[in-house]
């Protein structure tokens, strides 16, 4: 799509900010980083607003600026419209529109994201900047039916929060289950996520227990809710507690491979997936690097694979990690392989992909194995009870 583009030159790329004024509307789409008490950092917002209004300031006709970064609720009336108004030397009014309008794609999938999108939440304070930003939806996906919804810039903020704490929530629930499915002989999360699913109330999205949400948006927006919750005088505590099980959750994880082993000491584990989902190579706040943590702290000696998130995770994980460039040569003289990213070449593993390895324990953290394959294997799941509590 990109080399389409560029080919038909509808797309281009600048570092002259100038360029802004040649545009009608501008995206602010520069990243939301923590501070280290997790509260927002919005430094790259206020510098990018700063140079929008800077870039329009002698330019004539209306001009719309969209904030499309997460941000806390009221940063985009409180925070960006003083800077908007105060660089470009107008109001926002006739001349200069303001809008929030939060994204809602998923990392791997963004494309399909943006093509059919579930929702447009667009926040405006008037009718000329909430028209100007509904009509370019209106172009772009062209009598395509979009459920759009117009509200304040502050709600619409909101809204993206909201979004995000409760799928965090629900991961963090449906794995507080399968931790006490694991405990109990013959339970099976599987099973019981699937029937919990069929209730309308509830649904069946983001109820596949597993080793905990990672990423760059879910732990950093909860943390930044939390934050702001604490900083107007209310606590969520039950974000908190969500933040904490999904920390927790990698512990989980080491458990099984303990019970298998019995001690983790001078053992050498296989680490299947780096990456905190498949088809990206995206590492932050991955559920394999905290596993990796305490299996290293545990003196076991880890070999981890990754299909394409190898070098990131280099980057970040201590020397004494060996990193294999095939799934072969990962599992070699290990004694216990843990399964920690959903990628399609690991749902195809086999008995004889395994064959090199010096005892045959798997802990299968994502539930992608068949394990009616692995009848010879010490086989353990999230949330799959066994004998051993």
């Amino acid at each position: 799509m990109l080399r389409s583009a560029v080919k038909k030159k509808r797309i281009e790329f600048t570092t002259d900010i100038g360029r802004i004024r040649d545009g009608q509307t501008t995206f602010v789409t520069v990243g939301t980083p923590s501070n280290e008490d997790g509260s927002i950092n919005l430094s790259f917002v206020k510098k990018a607003t700063e140079d929008i209004g800077a870039s329009i300031r002698n330019s004539e006709g209306y001009h719309l600026v969209v904030v499309k970064s997460t941000v806390v609720p009221g940063t985009t009336s409180r925070v960006v419209r003083p800077i908007l108004e105060s660089s470009s030397g107008r109001p926002c009014g006739d001349q200069l529109g303001l809008c929030s309008n939060p994204e809602f794609l998923a990392e791997g999938a963004a494309i399909k994201g943006t093509l059919r999108p579930d929702k447009i939440v667009i926040g405006a304070e008037d009718d000329e900047s909430r028209n100007t930003l509904a009509k370019l939806y209106k172009r772009i996906y062209k009598g395509k039916k979009v459920a759009t919804i117009t509200t304040n810039p502050t709600t619409a903020e909101t809204i993206k929060y909201a979004s995000n704490s409760f799928l965090a929530t629900r991961v963090s629930t449906i794995n507080t289950i399968a931790d006490i499915c694991q405990r109990v002989p013959s339970a099976d999360i599987e099973t019981v996520s699937k029937a919990v699913g069929l209730d309308p109330r509830i649904g069946p999205l983001y109820l596949k227990a597993g080793p905990g949400y990672g990423g760059s948006c879910f732990h950093k927006d909860l943390q930044a809710l939390i934050a702001f919750g604490q900083s107007i005088g209310y606590d969520p505590i039950l974000l908190s507690a969500v933040e904490e099980v999904n920390q927790r959750q990698a512990n989980e994880v080491v458990r099984m491979s303990q019970n298998l082993l019995g001690s983790l000491n001078d053992r050498r584990i296989a680490v299947l997936g780096l990456a905190f989902k498949k088809d990206t190579d995206d590492i932050r706040e991955a559920a394999s690097i905290r596993v990796i943590d305490q299996l290293l702290k545990n003196g076991a000696s880890v070999s981890a694979y990754d299909p394409m998130a190898t070098e990131n995770a280099r980057k970040v994980l201590p020397e004494q990690v060996s990193f294999a460039t095939e799934l072969g040569g990962c599992v070699k003289g290990t004694d216990c392989c843990i399964v920690m990213t959903e990628w399609d070449e690991f749902r195809k593993l086999s008995p004889r992909d395994l064959r090199t390895m010096n005892a045959q324990n798997i802990v299968d953290a994502r539930r992608i194995l068949d394990r009616s394959k692995f009848q010879g294997f010490n086989y353990v799941a999230v949330g799959l009870g066994s004998a051993k509590p």
